[in-house]
Order: C-alpha cells, then sequence, then structure tokens
C-alpha cells in the first residue's frame, strides 16, 4: 500500500534506540519541498565572543506572549553557547544576503570578520540590513532527536520591506508573487 506509515508502533522505542525504518536521506529530500526563510541567529558566549549561524528552522509560537522557536543539531560546535547564553537574536535575511547565509553556514573561525555588528540585548550580536530581526530571552530547551529546540521570548524587533531569502531543494531562492508569476506566463 502505497503512502502507509513506515514507523513502528512504539515511538518512545523508535526515540530511545534510534530505530527507524525511515530512509533519513529521502526524508530530508521531502522536508526540503517545504520552502522556509533564511535566518542567522547570533548569541554571545559568557566571555563575549560573538557566535552565529545560518538557520532556517525558525518559526512563530505564539503572538501574546511574543515567542519564537529555531532549532539546533546536538552536535554543533556552538551548542554549549546557545545553551547558555540568556539572549539570542534571529536574523531575516533578505535575497541579497545569499553571500552571508553561506559565509555563517559554514564552520569558521570568525565569521563576524569584516561585519558591523551592534550588541543586541544580551550582548546578542545584531546584524545590520536584514530583512527583520528579533531580540529573544531564552525562556526554554527541548531536546527533540538530534537537535535542541530553544524557545525565546521577543524583547524586541525590527523589520522592513526587503525581498527575503528563501531555501527549498537544497538550493537558495527568491519569491516570487502571483502578480510577478502572471506576467511572466504572459511573455
Amino acid at each position: 500500500m502505497t503512502g502507509a506509515p513506515k514507523h513502528p508502533t512504539d515511538p518512545a522505542n523508535e526515540l530511545a534506540s534510534d530505530n527507524t525504518a525511515i530512509d533519513p536521506r529521502d526524508f530530508r529530500n521531502a522536508l526540503g519541498t517545504y520552502a522556509t526563510g533564511v535566518t542567522i541567529i547570533t548569541a554571545a558566549a559568557a566571555d563575549g565572543r560573538p557566535y552565529g549561524l545560518t538557520c532556517n528552522s525558525f518559526a512563530s509560537v505564539s503572538l501574546n506572549p511574543p515567542l519564537v522557536l529555531w532549532s539546533l543539531g546536538i552536535y554543533s560546535q556552538s551548542l554549549g553557547v546557545f545553551q547558555n547564553a540568556s539572549h539570542f537574536a534571529v536574523h531575516v535575511l533578505g535575497a541579497s544576503q545569499l553571500t552571508l547565509a553561506s559565509k555563517f553556514a559554514k564552520s569558521s573561525e570568525d565569521k563576524f570578520a569584516g561585519l558591523e555588528c551592534t550588541p543586541g540585548l544580551g550582548n546578542a550580536p545584531l546584524l545590520g540590513n536584514c530583512v527583520a530581526s528579533f531580540q529573544c530571552r531564552a525562556v526554554n530547551r527541548y531536546y527533540g532527536g538530534d537537535h535542541v529546540i530553544f524557545l525565546g521570548a521577543v524583547e524586541a524587533y525590527a523589520y522592513n520591506r526587503q525581498e527575503p531569502l528563501l531555501f527549498a531543494h537544497g538550493s537558495y531562492g527568491r519569491f516570487l508573487a502571483a502578480d510577478d508569476v502572471a506576467a511572466i506566463e504572459k511573455s
């Protein structure tokens, strides 16, 4: 039967034992069909050093109170920094910021080299020229499989009307509004 569930009868056992009938690569391909925005999450270490990474797991949780979430792999080198930070900042990237997204997606000594940042709440670095930024107080952390889910209370935010950068099918791209699609189809 096509589309039949492929998971064991006891989901708790699946999580505890890393035993799943789902092919991880194919599952990732299926998830890749869902277009997301592209963000950079930043925080400051206890010694004040800035940390940041590209993330597309950002989502709104609640309007009242204003809550957001994002997740980070448990094997990330910067996990300890984000787990111990009092605040983090989420930067929604614009369509023109592909180079910045790529820079923060890779491991490197100083991702902030050459960037002008200002200190935000909890000393989390704030990047300029982003479509939106959300300064968040770390409220809670939840463990979900191979990721830690960070819940943040938004304490300040800013945004503009620039075009956002999107990610789908393993690639960066742009949003086409219905009017843009209609114009392309006419030509």
